[in-house]
């Protein structure tokens, strides 16, 4: 039986550990309570965060206990940043996340049977804590020559800016956070990015000082692509889990477009494709690029992982149909709109001519161009070519979702999109 140590290690989900003789050992011999939290910056939780959901599920289903904490009341401090004051937010508008946070954390942890997941709010135990009890038992603990250390603080401090004595306590509550599910759960595991190290260290050094035990910390790595940019961004925008803020659509696209270098190593984080499999697919990789066999699999599963079965195939089947794979008309109308903000596009009418048209959704730059494209067998409606300058658009070419698909040559697509009257 592979130990769940060696597990992460093969997929790539441990940066950093305090001793991994000591977490091995603890591990082997389980099981062991683990905890990763998740502040509600945003109303969704983001790609960086599904590593640390994945990293719970692995844990969960090795057996040991997995506590999944949402910061209410870290929530409303801020985790300090290396160049600025985050903007506080609200205390109603950060309920109203936490809700949304919670409900979206569930489906990825098991809830039933003889080892469920357990979900805390750290608002519950630091609500009623006045601040005279919080300096005199968890602040006395702290030492500011070792927190003016911690990196981001370190740069705000030798900013212009600085940093606020709210932001600075921040790595308290942290700590606290870490030393309540102790106390209360047991728990003496706890996982998060490698970005957050000086955090984790600020929990497990105060449980030791508080309560003389020693804990662990494990980390992940940053993921970056080849040319060592952040995952998780598309086009200056977060990859969100939420589907309101990232269709899933959207999310399919972005796993299937992975380079090739990549793709492999997120095949190991993100999905439970074992080594054998793994090892075939980075064969197809190497060997034929062109099919994005690894990237097909990753997509498929990601996206299933987050947002299910159902949306995973709507996703495919949008996909297909677009590249002239499949049935455009078959597909929904949510999806296709999903899919037609993927796309550049331009408002569009029944009886709009067909030229006019390419050149509203920007696949012609004039109405010359246009004729031309058309004329020479270049544009399609809806994956139907188009040959006749003079032809117009009719209501029967109105998609569900009020999308028309467009097309030049072989790969430029565009969306007409036709309001409703």
């Amino acid at each position: 039986m592979t130990h769940i140590l060696d597990e992460l290690q093969w997929r790539g989900l441990v940066a950093q550990t305090t001793d991994e003789s000591a977490l091995r050992t603890a591990l082997a011999d389980g099981p062991v309570t683990a905890y990763c939290g998740f502040d509600p910056t945003a109303p969704s939780l983001h790609f960086g965060n599904l590593v640390q959901l994945v990293v719970l599920r692995h844990l969960q289903r090795a057996g040991h206990r997995v506590i999944c904490l949402v910061g209410g009341s870290t929530g409303l401090i801020g985790d300090p940043r290396p160049t600025s004051e985050r903007v506080l937010k609200t205390k109603e508008q950060t309920a109203e996340w936490v809700a949304r946070i919670e409900d979206q954390v569930r489906p990825f942890l098991e809830t039933g049977g003889e080892n469920p997941a357990v979900f805390v709010n750290n608002l519950d135990w630091t609500e009623g804590l006045s601040a005279l009890d919080f300096l005199r038992d968890v602040g006395k603990h702290f030492r500011v020559n070792q927190m003016v250390k911690k990196d981001a603080i370190a740069a705000r401090l030798n900013s212009d800016e600085g940093i606020s004595y709210t932001e600075f306590s921040y790595q308290l509550l942290q700590g606290l956070d870490y030393l309540e599910l102790f106390r209360q759960y047991g728990c003496t595991l706890q996982t998060g990015g490698s970005d957050q190290w000086g955090n984790l260290v600020a929990g497990a050094d105060l449980i030791h000082r508080a309560e003389g035990r020693s804990v662990h910390l494990l980390t992940t790595p940053l993921l970056t692509d080849s040319s060592g940019e952040k995952f998780g961004k598309s086009a200056g925008n977060a990859i969100w889990l939420s589907a309101d803020m990232t269709s899933p659509y959207a999310f399919y696209q972005y796993w299937l477009n992975v380079e090739d270098a990549s793709v492999v190593t997120l095949l190991k984080v993100f999905t439970d494709r074992g080594p054998d499999e793994v090892a075939d697919l980075e064969r197809q990789v190497a060997e034929e690029p062109w099919k994005r066999a690894a990237q097909r699999v990753l997509a498929e599963d990601v996206t299933t992982l987050v947002h299910g079965a159902q949306a995973t195939a709507a996703a495919q089947a949008a996909s297909e149909a677009l590249f002239g794979k499949g049935d455009l008309r078959a597909l929904d109308g949510p999806t296709l709109r999903d899919a037609a903000a993927e796309l550049p596009s331009g408002a569009v009418h029944p009886g709009m001519s067909i030229v006019d048209a390419l050149v509203a959704v920007g696949l012609a730059d004039s109405r010359n161009a246009a004729r031309r494209t058309v004329g020479e067998g270049g544009a399609s409606v809806n994956g139907v070519k188009v040959s006749d300058a003079e032809a117009v658009l009719t209501p029967a070419d109105v998609l569900d979702g009020g999308v028309v698909v467009l097309r030049r040559g072989r790969k430029n697509l565009a969306a007409g999109l036709v309001e409703p009257a």
